[in-house]
């Protein structure tokens, strides 16, 4: 979430010849969460994300073509350019906090959604979803609304589904102590939690 605009494009840095061109690829399309925004460039969570997968010896690449501020509009309209030039074998969605943040009707959100779980498939690519949650301040009935379209979308569109993309981050009885002064952005602390939140999910989706 957030209104920025900075971009992050690129995948997090290895070392050399630790990756081979001929490696599944990750796409990662979110928004300031996971562009590493107010962090100290390669400790977001997609960087954390990356470094487990050499820990875990997997063969694979991430690019993170997230940006600050984006929408699920904005990630629709980008997304057809981005497959066609990474190819990806998996496609992590994290989009739809700003579509709430500035009161976009839900049905667009779905039908963004929707749009790219089912062109990524598409194009060859398995999908991971992540899901978001609002705050209580936003009404029960919101907010579960909200929470159904993740789940909606995941179902009739064959992705996989991290339910709370910031379980144990944005739940917590005092959840200042991991964000960032504006108590939107997740701070640096919070980063491995929303690694680990993603990541058993994404195994999944990756050869062995």
């Amino acid at each position: 979430m957030g209104f920025s605009g900075t971009a992050l494009a690129q995948s997090a840095a290895q070392p050399a010849g630790a990756k081979s061109p001929s490696d599944p690829l990750v796409l990662v399309v979110g928004d300031s969460l996971s562009a590493e925004y107010g962090l100290k460039r390669g400790t977001g969570w997609v960087a954390l994300l990356e470094q487990q997968l050499g820990k875990e010896k997997v063969r694979a690449q991430i690019v993170n073509a997230s940006i600050s501020g984006d929408t699920t509009s904005g990630g629709r309209s980008r997304l057809p350019a981005l497959l066609k030039q990474h190819k990806p074998a998996v496609v992590v969605i994290e989009l739809g906090g700003n579509d709430a943040l500035r009161g976009l009707p839900l049905s667009m959100t779905r039908d963004n959604l929707a749009h790219m779980a089912r062109i990524s498939r598409e194009a060859g690519a398995r999908v991971l979803l992540l899901g978001m949650e609002m705050p209580p301040n936003y009404g029960a009935k919101y907010g579960q609304e909200f929470r159904e379209v993740f789940s909606g979308v995941a179902q009739t569109e064959k992705a996989a589904l991290v339910p709370f993309f910031l379980k144990g981050v944005g739940d917590l009885k005092d959840p200042t102590q991991l964000f960032q002064a504006d108590r939107i952005h997740p701070n640096e602390a919070a980063q491995p939690i929303m690694r680990d939140n993603v990541w058993p999910a994404l195994r999944k989706l990756l050869p062995r």
